[in-house]
């Protein structure tokens, strides 16, 4: 019996002759004259048989077998290594645990960025300028944002929004103008050049030191596991505070040229915030239905649905930087308000994708920016002045201490959970600056501001102060203080549940009441959101069954799916589980339903409901 030849020998055959043929033609290509011209002795040009003999013997350059283009794939080349040495930094420090346990994966990839800025140095070598802005802001920072945005937990944050708003906002207007000011006022007092900088270019410089670095903030937070209620609180703080910095950072920066400054400029200021921060949302919201719609049709074309929400985050956050508006805020209000809608259209499969991708993405900038915000040290250029680095240290914590405090008095008289001492010092403690302050200060035009590399020098230190001095030490301090970690379990179906029955209870007595709180909106706007805005943006039928029920199926289809992917497949029931409690659960909403009606008829309380409210 005539044994078969493997059916892909030939082709692997052919294409290893192909590239031999590719390498040996690389570099080969010549000008046409240096083959074709033959060396001809030109000394006796009237002797036919001299000619005769040159023609036979014409000397030919020898055929290249290797040679080298390095230019021609020095870029692409740089970022794969950059981009290497971050994912075997990453996969290093997480093969020594008693090192990642003890130092901040963040200080160990700044360490490293020192060690390759220092090595190219003494190599004699010009370090390159690695942290560029543009680098920065346009391709670093957005896959960091987006899976923050994407991935944000919408309900505690919702229902802390208020309490974000007023660290985001407040609080990073009072530390812009005390550590300003004060700053301005030290300059004045200190008898040395120091005396040469205006007031405002000490606020243009607050206002770049005081917002806290959301890439910094995760970093940190992730590792130590706070609970969730501190982890939304100074997350969210860093993403929306980026709205009061980028009208703060152009304020200055214009007024610092003009030379006076106008009411009118004041008022023109607080409008330019509002069209920042909520033009940047409505960009964001903007795109992100575009994608959910758009996600509709991809049925018949599963390979590309992925793409859609990368690159529909991606122009908003590029939409709104061209316009000057917040991209940040553009990429959290995408991310958001696509993904429930995009994640009941798109296949598992692509969910997959797009959850491993946005991580993974997220998670080599977060490493390349430590890792280049180390390189810039060494690069400098920086300027030495140990009264105003010290200073702007010290009024940091001053500042943030002070700010968080005052605020949180404010804050506690309109708050049911109220934020305990030690919720307070973990705020304060956890306002982290990052490479944000660092690339605002880097565009800063050296012929506007003669003080930049001093600005640059003092920004670094901060930097160091509040990642590794912060950063190191507030993981025992957490433990010292025994302070709520955040719970690793997920919530079962059960917990959802009753969460989700709470919610029409609650809904219920708030109408009861005559009190419309934030349940009774909520719920408003999910019935407007179930009737309109899911028959544009979702395709396939709608679910005729009850609420709950609806819900519990979801809840038991994404358990089961959870299972699956971290291999627990086995655990999963033989038959499918029976919906008898679920119908229970219903009967429970009709009764309570009944009750709601007695006491509560034609728009009038007829019994003051009392018993809803005795603990």
């Amino acid at each position: 019996m005539l044994s078969r030849s493997r059916p892909g020998k030939g082709v692997l055959e052919q294409a290893l002759l192909l590239l031999v043929v590719v390498v040996l033609l690389q570099g080969s290509v010549l000008p046409l004259g240096a083959v074709s011209s033959p060396d001809i002795s030109h000394q006796d040009r009237k002797d036919e048989h001299a000619v005769a003999i040159h023609s036979h013997n014409i000397t030919k350059k020898p055929f290249p077998v290797l040679s080298v283009d390095y230019q021609n794939i020095q870029t692409p080349f740089e970022i794969a290594l950059w981009v290497l040495l971050a994912s075997l930094m990453k996969l290093g420090f997480h093969l020594i645990p008693r090192l990642s346990s003890i130092v901040p994966e963040s200080c160990l990839l700044i360490v490293v960025g020192l060690l390759v800025g220092g090595f190219i140095r003494l190599a004699g070598e010009q370090v390159p300028p690695v942290l560029d802005s543009r680098l920065f802001f346009l391709c670093l920072l957005p896959p960091i944002i987006l899976d923050a945005g994407y991935f944000l937990p919408i309900r505690p944050f919702m229902e802390n929004v208020g309490t974000i708003l007023m660290f985001a906002v407040v609080g990073t207007l009072w530390n812009a103008f005390f550590i300003g000011g004060l700053l301005y006022a030290v300059c004045q007092i200190q008898p040395s050049e120091l005396n040469q900088l205006e007031l405002l270019h000490c606020l243009l410089f607050g206002s770049i030191i005081s917002a806290v670095d959301p890439v910094a903030v995760l970093a940190v937070f992730e590792e130590i596991h706070i609970n969730e209620l501190l982890h939304i609180l100074v997350f969210g703080e860093s993403l929306l505070n980026d709205a009061v910095t980028v009208v703060l950072y152009h304020l200055f920066e214009e007024f610092s040229g003009a030379g006076e400054v106008t009411v009118l400029d004041g008022f023109l200021g607080i409008i330019s915030f509002l069209v920042v921060a909520l033009g940047g949302v409505l960009v964001g919201a903007i795109y992100g239905i575009l994608a959910a719609f758009t996600s509709r049709f991809t049925s018949h074309t599963r390979v590309i649905e992925p793409l859609f929400v990368f690159l529909y985050s991606y122009m908003a956050y590029l939409s709104s930087e061209m316009f000057h508006l917040s991209g940040i805020m553009a990429l959290i209000s995408c991310g958001a308000v696509m993904r429930p809608y995009v994640e009941a259209n798109i296949s598992h499969k692509s969910h997959t994708t797009i959850k491993y991708f946005l991580k993974m993405w997220s998670s080599v900038s977060e490493t390349l920016i430590f890792i280049f915000l180390g390189v810039a040290t060494v690069d400098g250029p920086h300027a030495w002045n140990w009264t105003f680095v010290t200073v702007t240290v010290i009024l940091c914590l001053v500042a943030r201490v002070i700010g968080v405090v005052g605020l949180t008095f404010v804050i506690n008289k309109f708050r049911i959970v109220k934020l305990t001492t030690k919720d307070q010092f973990i705020v304060a403690y956890g306002g982290l600056r990052g490479a944000i302050a660092f690339s605002l200060c880097f565009l800063l035009k050296k012929e506007h501001f003669p003080k930049r590399e001093l600005f640059l020098t003092a920004i670094i230190t901060v930097i160091f102060f509040t990642v590794f001095v912060q950063g190191m030490t507030i993981k025992p301090l957490v433990e010292l203080l025994a302070v709520k970690k955040k719970q690793e379990a997920k919530r079962s179906i059960n917990e959802e549940i009753h969460t989700q029955f709470l919610d029409h209870l609650l809904t219920g007595i708030e109408d009861i009441c005559g009190h419309y709180g934030h349940h009774h909106w909520k719920d408003k706007l999910n019935r407007f959101n179930k009737k309109y805005v899911k028959k544009c943006l979702i395709a396939g039928e709608r679910s005729k069954e009850p609420q709950l029920i609806a819900f519990y199926h979801k809840m038991e289809m994404k358990q089961a799916i959870e299972l699956v992917e971290s291999g627990g497949g086995s655990k999963l029931p033989s038959a499918n589980p029976s919906t008898i409690s679920m119908h229970s659960e219903i009967e429970k909403i009709k009764m309570w339903k009944e009750i709601l009606k007695s006491l509560y008829y034609n728009g009038k309380i007829i019994k003051k409901p009392t018993c809803f409210f005795q603990t």
